[in-house]
C-alpha cells in the first residue's frame, strides 16, 4: 500500500538550466519544493534566487545512490530527475520513490525510455506514477499523435518530427546534454517496421518541411523517445521519428556511423562525454520563431492526417512540461504505472505546458 508522503517535489539537478527553471515555475505556484544537488553553495544561491527563504529545502547528495537513499528516507511526493544519464539513473531513483511516490524524467533516448516503461506493473502495484520523456520532443509529438488518432482504428504508418528551436545560453555544455549527444551517436538510427524495431542509418528519413508559420526546417532520423511514444500512442506497425537537431548534410551523415562505433567503446565514450561537458558555449538566439511537434498519420485505406503543436523555445517548453507534470502528480492526478507524458495525463497536457495545437 502507498505510504505517507511529505507533499514535496524534489528537483534533482536543480542548479542546471532546466532544473532551475522547473524550480522557479513550481515555486511561483507555491508548490513545496526541495533543490537537490552535490554543491551546497550553488544550491543555496539557487534557493536565494527563488526568493522563498526557508520555505525551499536544500538536499545535498552527490550521486544517484545517495539521492536514492535520501528519497527512501525522506519520502517526497514527486521526484523530478534532470541529472541526465537516464539509462543508468532512472531505475534506481524511480524505485526509491515506491511505494506511493511519483517520478518523472526528461529521457529522450529509446533505451532509457523503454527501461522505465518496463516498470509499469511494478509501479502500478506500488501505487506510483512514473513518467518518462517529460520534455519537448516526446510530449509535443506524442500529443499530436494522440489527438489525430482519437476515435479511429490503428493506423498503418506514423511519422513524427521533433523540431525544437532553442536559444543557447553562454556557459559550459554540462554532463547531461553531453551524454545525450553521445548516446544518439552510439545508438544509431531506429524505426519500427512491421511492429519491430529495426536499425537504420543515423540521419536516415531526411525531411524538408515548411512550417505553418512559413519558415523552413530540415530534420533527419534519430533514435529517440519520440519513436517509442508514437508507437505506443498509435499502435501503428510502421513508425519513424526525425529531429531537427540531427545533421542533414550528406557529408556529415556519411561519417556518423563510424563515429558511433568508435564512441561505443566505453573508454572513448567517457572521454568524449567529459570533453563535451566542459565545452564552453556562446550565447545564441533560437534559429526559428517557434518549436514544433509534427505528426503525419496514415491509415490502411490511404487516409492521411497531419497535425502540429507550436511552442516557443524548446528548452523553456521542457521546463514548463516538467513543472506541469510534477504539479499534477503532486495533486494526485496520475494513474499508477509507467507512461510517457500524454499517456499518463492526456494530450491536453501539451497545451497546459505552453503549446498550441494546429489540427485538421
Amino acid at each position: 500500500m502507498p505510504d505517507a508522503r511529505t507533499g514535496e517535489v524534489w528537483i534533482l539537478g536543480a542548479t542546471g538550466r532546466i532544473g532551475a527553471a522547473v524550480a522557479a515555475r513550481l515555486a511561483s505556484r507555491e508548490v513545496p519544493i526541495a533543490l537537490v544537488g552535490r554543491d551546497r553553495d550553488r544550491l543555496d544561491k539557487a534557493r536565494a534566487k527563488l526568493g522563498q527563504g526557508d520555505r525551499v529545502k536544500v538536499v545535498v547528495a552527490g550521486t544517484a545512490e545517495k539521492i536514492a537513499e535520501q528519497i527512501a528516507q525522506q519520502r517526497p511526493t514527486v521526484v523530478v530527475n534532470t541529472i541526465g544519464e537516464y539509462a543508468e539513473t532512472a531505475l534506481r531513483l524511480a524505485r526509491a520513490c515506491m511505494p506511493g511516490g511519483h517520478y518523472l524524467d526528461l529521457a529522450a533516448d529509446p533505451t532509457a525510455t523503454s527501461r522505465l516503461l518496463d516498470l509499469h506493473e511494478e509501479a502500478a502495484a506500488a501505487g506510483s506514477t512514473l513518467v518518462t520523456g517529460a520534455g519537448f520532443g516526446v510530449l509535443a509529438t506524442e500529443a499530436v499523435v494522440v489527438a489525430l488518432c482519437a476515435g479511429r482504428p490503428a493506423p498503418s504508418h506514423v511519422r513524427v518530427d521533433a523540431l525544437a528551436s532553442v536559444a543557447i545560453e553562454a556557459g559550459v555544455m554540462g554532463a547531461a546534454f553531453a551524454a545525450s549527444i553521445i548516446d544518439v551517436l552510439t545508438t544509431g538510427g531506429l524505426r519500427y517496421e512491421d511492429g519491430r524495431l529495426a536499425r537504420t542509418r543515423l540521419g536516415a528519413d531526411a525531411q524538408h518541411l515548411t512550417l505553418p508559420d512559413g519558415q523552413k526546417v530540415k530534420s533527419a532520423g534519430a533514435p529517440s523517445g519520440e519513436l517509442i511514444a508514437a508507437r505506443r500512442a498509435s499502435g501503428a506497425p510502421n513508425v519513424t521519428a526525425t529531429s531537427a537537431l540531427v545533421p542533414t548534410g550528406a557529408a556529415v551523415r556519411a561519417i556518423l556511423p563510424l563515429a558511433g562505433k568508435l564512441l561505443s567503446i566505453p573508454a572513448l565514450r567517457r572521454f568524449a562525454v567529459r570533453q563535451l561537458a566542459g565545452l564552453r558555449l556562446k550565447a545564441a538566439s533560437r534559429p526559428r520563431r517557434h518549436s514544433w511537434g509534427h505528426a503525419v498519420i496514415t491509415w490502411p485505406d490511404g487516409t492521411s492526417r497531419e497535425g502540429w503543436l507550436r511552442a516557443d523555445d524548446g528548452m523553456d517548453y521542457t521546463a514548463g512540461a516538467a513543472a506541469e507534470i510534477a504539479a499534477r502528480l503532486a495533486r494526485g492526478e496520475g494513474k499508477p504505472g509507467a507512461y510517457t507524458p500524454a499517456a499518463a495525463l492526456g494530450p491536453d497536457l501539451a497545451a497546459a505546458a505552453g503549446g498550441t495545437f494546429i489540427l485538421p
